[in-house]
């Protein structure tokens, strides 16, 4: 079966046949975080949605090359900045770093190039030259502006007539309300670069058109965002880009948002969930099987019971294979079930590919009740092979929760030693310490779970 992935410009699914099939190369940009503030739940949503499909891209032999901007200038930054009495640019990199650390934390892989839009002036220059060669583009005031009304196409991607939009700003020095800033003119105390039509800043559609085709070229195979910015951020970047010559993007994927209460997730309406503090209180793998669970282009109602069962169904995964572990002398290489591959390939159907996943877990779990390690192993196999493709492999996940880096050793040798000699208290008959060293190790974060064989544990 061909991958077939939902193109939100045609409106249609279709077979995904990369540009450069014959090399097994995809080519891929995702619009990445405006780095204002910390990164709440919905940020991370959009990182794990498209890291399962580039991990599945890479599963069925392609090289992706993988780039996720960032944009480290805006309003709200210069903003924000200011009034902290920092330099904006301190400000951009502090937050970019903490974007960087829940997507390790969420076992999100590193992009293959992270442009920022400050390190990319030249090239939005270069566009917008060609853009105004074109007919398609205009100074006034010191801005550059888009011209809307000279590119029929506008409205194809967020389906709608440019007759019937109404822009929200005033039209200034604008031919026409509905054009957009591709330059914003210098104004006091903010940073400026020098341009032919004068100094200023980038405006916030342009960059992504510029560093998409810098690195990937004129076309390549996906471009990715959250469905908020089909209209006007991508709209617009289909207007300049195709207006400027290039073919751009093939496919358009946009999944969808994190709700809480019923609303879109978002700073402004006061209601976001700040990365750091759900880890705080939840294991990383919890939290990236939620956000990663539901179909990408469906929202995802945030919630405690939703993030409770999310946890549940993560532990059962978890609880097989370390049971497996334990019996097996070594990690099985076995291919993903039929299932499992055609859900994904069918526009990434996640929800399908978890049931295929806990079909594994279940006839393990047999196999384990039946004592046939023929059975076990290939059920564990099919199971670390699929949590590896969804992220969720427990080995990515080895040291969260606080036992990370240098402080697993230490775990790894405290917690033996603590059930050790809680084995000890119990067969003196000395119950209350033996509650005690239990009660210590959950306190700590430490789950024990007594079996015929012995006590195991995990950090969770």
């Amino acid at each position: 079966m061909a991958m077939r992935l939902h193109d939100t410009l045609s409106g249609t699914q279709r077979d995904f046949v990369p540009l450069r099939n014959d090399e097994r190369v995809v080519t891929m940009y995702v619009c990445g975080p405006t780095v204002q503030a910390a990164p709440h739940v919905g940020h991370v949503r959009s990182a794990i949605a498209f890291d399962i499909l580039r991990r599945w891209l890479i599963a069925s032999g392609y090289d992706v090359q993988f780039l996720r901007n960032v944009t480290d200038i805006d309003d709200k930054i210069l903003h924000d900045a200011a009034h902290a009495g920092v330099p904006w640019w301190a400000h951009a990199t502090h937050h970019h770093r903490l974007f960087v650390a829940a997507y390790d934390a969420l076992n999100v892989l590193p992009p293959t190039g992270e442009p920022r839009a400050t390190g990319h002036v030249t090239e939005m220059v270069e566009l917008m030259q060609r853009l105004i060669d074109r007919g398609h583009a205009y100074a006034a005031g010191g801005d550059v502006y888009f011209d809307v009304r000279s590119f029929p196409q506008y409205g194809a991607l967020s389906r709608q007539q440019p007759d019937q939009m109404r822009s929200a700003e005033d039209a200034g020095v604008k031919k026409d309300p509905l054009d957009f800033a591709l330059w914003k003119a210098a104004k006091p105390g903010e940073p400026t670069w020098p341009t032919p039509w004068g100094p200023g800043r980038p405006g916030w559609h342009l960059e992504c058109s510029a560093m998409a085709t810098r690195y990937l070229g004129p076309e390549f195979d996906i471009h990715g965002g959250g469905q908020d910015l089909v209209f006007p951020h991508h709209e617009n970047e289909v207007a300049q880009s195709v207006a400027a010559g290039d073919g751009f993007a093939r496919f358009w994927l946009h999944h969808g948002l994190v709700n809480t209460g019923g609303e879109k997730m978002s700073k402004s309406l006061g209601n976001s969930l700040v990365v750091a503090d759900v880890l705080s209180r939840n294991r990383p793998q919890a939290v990236r099987y939620l956000l990663g669970a539901a179909h990408y282009r469906s929202d995802i109602q945030w919630s405690e019971e939703a993030l409770a069962d999310a946890e549940a169904a993560y532990s059962r995964i978890e609880g097989f294979l370390q049971r497996a572990d334990e019996i097996l002398s070594g990690r099985p290489e076995v291919a993903v079930p039929a299932g499992f591959a055609e859900a994904l390939d069918d526009d990434l159907a996640v929800p399908r590919a978890l049931a295929v996943v806990h079909e594994s877990v279940r006839a393990g779990n047999a196999a384990l009740a039946d004592g046939d390690k023929v059975a076990l192993e290939t059920a564990a196999g099919e199971v670390w092979a699929m949590t590896r493709v969804l992220g969720l492999s427990p080995d990515d996940f080895a040291g969260a929760a606080g036992t990370g880096g240098v402080l697993r050793p230490v775990v790894d040798a405290l917690v033996p030693a603590m059930l050790a000699a809680r084995d000890e208290a119990r067969a003196r008959k000395d119950y209350a310490e033996a509650d005690r060293l239990r009660d210590a190790l959950a306190g700590a974060g430490v789950v024990v779970e007594d079996t015929p064989g012995g006590p195991r544990w995990r950090v969770g």
